[in-house]
């Protein structure tokens, strides 16, 4: 795969403190914090409203004055502070998000596994087949990370956690509103700036609107540095002289939401809104080894135009005293996407002469140079209906029935300019390769937790999932018959006199994979919890997670089927001196099977095999002072010892061992040992945030400091690949502040990254098959690694008024 070139906490009882399981959070302004009451946080992370300090789960909370204190507008701005959570990214719009370090190091690929952890808007599911969506944070109530397997009441992108977005809803209460502006400069690159606002008015006592508006310009800090490139077997050279530009990685995020409420009467409200946003970001966010730092060398295009709206659609109600709600939403989504696909194009001409193939209706070589041209267009509608008994009753339930429908319309045109029309994919104007697929992913589920509070202290709970996933896959991969006689066309379905089918998928020239896999089971989740006093109480969960089965592109490959996880944990919440100490945590064991792992086949095709089994033993905990009036203090960390309980095989088969021939004489290769660490998430990370708030006159005054840390953490689990690839060291990042207000309006100046770390957040490298099968062969010809950093030192100034 080709790498996409991007990547007063003062506790007022009157506004609230927000603490999680593994990081404290703000109170939300008291116009916003519909979820705060005195110093208790009300959270939604099991569909009831509740006190974040009584639920028995591990939940991160960040509040809408936290994520303005962090400077959070973006998923790579809160996932530092979420000290469970470890992600890759390519860039905006582009991140793979992991819980607790169950990740494989899977490649993302259109056609692989569905992501394990699930992403939320409100009450809608907002996860897409291919990565999640950069939502910009604004005047958002909060984000609830969940970590751990959610599948009981979320479903099947919910194996290893749940992060939700829960936006501030319309308020009948008054009109009043905000607007934000910042400008910022990025170390070694260019100027950036933010302008945001937000309108509460009612319209009636039981109607209220609510409008947000955000514009974001960030800065680029990429150079794409002039260069030249000469092909082995042609010796064209050519250069990249239209694309030299400093800087040239910026991104510009525009976009708005509007919601109604409306109470119906005093049991029913109605809650429609609309959500919407565009992003456009430019050139590469990873540097290139073999340049200088935040630098790459470029020879095509990079571009990726990512926009979605989301109509959504809540009813909430009560039949006697029980509540009624209706969830339902349309999401729609358009990826437009230019990618540099020379590293390649070059690799394969130094190894298999295969610039000798590309030629055009005059039989001349043509400059083999090759770009990626995409358009992925997504659907994707979901439906939940559920009932809950009294909240306030000994025995209570919740439970309900989930559908769920994605597709995914990939579009991949693998383009060499003025290739003669016999190598040309038909349909196409200068394909070497199409892929044109339509992948579609259904679930459908019935669920019900019960609980019951034994004595005033014991309560024992216990919760099912019945699911049922139908994943299907068709359409067209590949080259021509011109230029292959295995794959692509020459693969496609013919009828009984050797004639082609007509294309089941439109824009394809023929169809060459048509496959559909379904399962039904369950998943379960018991709990008890018992509260040693009012301030204190101990949990101990046991849950099950899934992540669906689904289709290899290859078709002479078998689906995959679903792999689970299952948590065992312990964890207790407290508050201590009024609140002035809290000190949350969970220790846990996890233990995942049937391991969906993704890599590069044959022909560079991703393939997907259930390859082994893992588990993690995991502590996370924080705590938060409130040492004075004016300063508070907090801190939270996850460690976790994730590593391989049997031997990675490229195929799972109890028939054969590792290393030995299996059916059709395939080797079956070992990919890692036993004992073999889990990638991408490091064994420790944390955080630590203090904020000291005084008067200044009649102005209240604030100083602030934040520090993140994230350890070493491997790149594959395949150890020969790792070898190659390396590890990515460990790194640490501060962020200061400082400011005043008045209560109305409000100016801060902030430095983010201040010591300008160069925080190594994901890495690949990029060329032929072969090269990367040799050590050696990667220095002799050159393969290129590309390393996403964390952005440099930012530093900013922003003007704030509310009314």
């Amino acid at each position: 795969m080709h790498l996409r070139n991007h990547v007063t906490i003062r506790a007022a009882v009157a506004s609230g403190v927000l603490l999680g399981s593994t990081m404290l959070t703000a109170p939300a302004l008291a116009q916003e914090a519909q979820e705060a009451i005195g110093d208790t946080i009300i959270i939604t992370a099991q569909k009831r409203e509740e006190n974040l300090q009584d639920v028995p789960i591990a939940v991160v909370a960040l509040g809408t004055q936290k994520l303005q204190q962090l400077q959070v507008q973006d998923f790579d701005d809160y996932a530092r502070y979420l000290p469970s959570l470890s992600y890759q990214s390519l860039g905006p719009g582009a991140s793979n998000v992991y819980f607790r370090g169950v990740a494989s190091g899977e490649n993302a690929n259109h056609s692989t596994s569905l992501p394990s952890v699930g992403m939320y808007l409100d009450e809608q599911p907002i996860t897409t087949i291919q990565g999640n969506l950069d939502i910009h944070i604004y005047d958002i109530a909060r984000v609830e990370a969940l970590a751990g397997p959610q599948g009981t009441l979320y479903g099947a992108s919910s194996q290893a956690g749940t992060v939700k977005i829960v936006t501030n809803r319309p308020d009948t209460s008054g009109f009043y509103g905000a607007v934000d502006a910042e400008v910022n400069t990025v170390a070694h690159g260019e100027e950036g700036y933010v302008l945001e606002g937000f309108i509460n008015a009612p319209l009636s006592d039981n109607a209220a609107v609510r409008v947000v508006g955000w514009y974001d310009k960030d800065g680029g800090y990429i150079d794409n540095i002039p260069g030249s490139l000469t092909f082995p077997t042609s010796e064209i050279t050519f250069n990249n002289a239209p694309y030299v530009e400093d800087d040239y990685n910026d991104v510009e995020t525009y976009g708005g939401r509007i919601a109604l409420e409306i109470d119906l009467n005093e049991n029913w409200t109605v809650l429609p809104s609309l959500m919407g946003q565009k992003q456009k970001s430019y050139g590469s966010f990873a540097q290139e080894s073999g340049l200088g730092e935040l630098q790459v060398q470029q020879f095509n295009p990079e571009r990726y135009n990512d926009r979605w709206f989301q109509a959504a659609l809540t009813i909430e109600g009560k039949i006697g005293s029980w509540d009624l709600t209706y969830a339902g939403a349309y999401m729609k989504r358009k990826i437009n996407s230019e990618s540099d696909y020379v590293d390649y194009a070059y690799f394969y001409d130094a190894l298999y002469e295969a610039g000798g193939s590309f030629y055009d209706n005059d039989d001349n070589l043509v400059n083999p140079n090759q770009y990626i041209i995409g358009i992925d267009r997504f659907k994707k509608q979901s439906h939940e209906l559920r009932i809950a008994s009294p909240a306030d009753q000994p025995l209570r339930f919740i439970g309900g029935v989930f559908y769920q429908r994605q597709s995914h319309n990939i579009e991949q045109h693998y383009i060499i300019d003025d290739i003669a029309d016999s190598i040309t994919v038909p349909s196409t104007d200068s394909n070497i390769w199409l892929t044109k697929q339509l992948r579609i992913d259904r679930d459908y589920a019935a669920f019900g937790e019960v609980s019951y509070d034994v004595t005033e202290k014991l309560t024992l709970s216990g919760g099912i999932r019945v699911y049922k996933y139908k994943n299907s896959l068709e359409g067209f991969f590949g080259y021509s018959d011109g230029f292959s006689s295995r794959t692509g066309v020459a693969a496609c379905f013919t009828d009984g006199e050797g004639e082609l089918l007509p294309p089941t998928i439109k824009g394809s020239p023929c169809t060459n994979l048509d496959k559909t896999t379904s399962d039904t089971d369950f998943i379960h989740k018991l709990n008890a919890t018992y509260k040693l006093t009012d301030d204190a109480m101990v949990y101990a969960t046991w849950s099950r997670g899934f992540r669906p089965g689904g289709v290899n592109r290859r078709g002479t490959l078998p689906p995959y089927g679903a792999d689970e996880l299952d948590n065992y944990e312990l964890g207790w919440k407290t508050t201590w001196a009024g609140g002035a100490f809290r000190w949350n945590g969970a220790v846990y064991y996890e233990k995942w099977t049937n391991i969906q792992l993704s890599f590069l086949g044959a022909n560079g095709l991703t393939e997907v095999r259930n390859a082994g089994d893992a588990r993690i033993w995991g502590i996370e905990s924080d705590i938060f002072i409130r040492a004075s009036e004016g300063l508070t203090f907090n801190a939270g960390f996850s460690y976790n010892d994730a590593q391989t309980t049997k031997d990675f095989c490229l195929i799972a088969n109890a028939q054969f061992d590792c290393a030995l021939p299996g059916p059709e004489e395939e080797e079956n290769a070992l990919l890692a040992p036993s004992g073999t660490r889990l990638p991408v998430s490091a064994k420790f990370k944390g955080n630590a945030f203090a904020r000291y708030e005084f008067p200044v006159g009649g102005l209240e005054a604030h100083l602030q400091g934040g520090l993140v840390y994230e350890g070493k953490r491997t790149s594959d689990l395949r150890l020969y690949e790792r070898s190659i690839v390396g590890s990515l060291p460990s790194y640490t990042t501060v962020d200061i502040s400082a400011g005043v207000t008045n209560g109305s309006w409000s100016v801060e100046l902030y430095a983010r990254n201040l010591f300008d770390s160069r925080g190594q957040v994901t890495r690949t490298i990029q060329c032929g098959e072969s090269v990367c099968g040799d050590p050696d062969g990667v220095t002799d010809i050159g393969g290129k690694f590309y390393t996403v950093v964390t952005t440099p030192r930012t530093i900013g100034l922003k003007v704030g008024t509310k009314f």
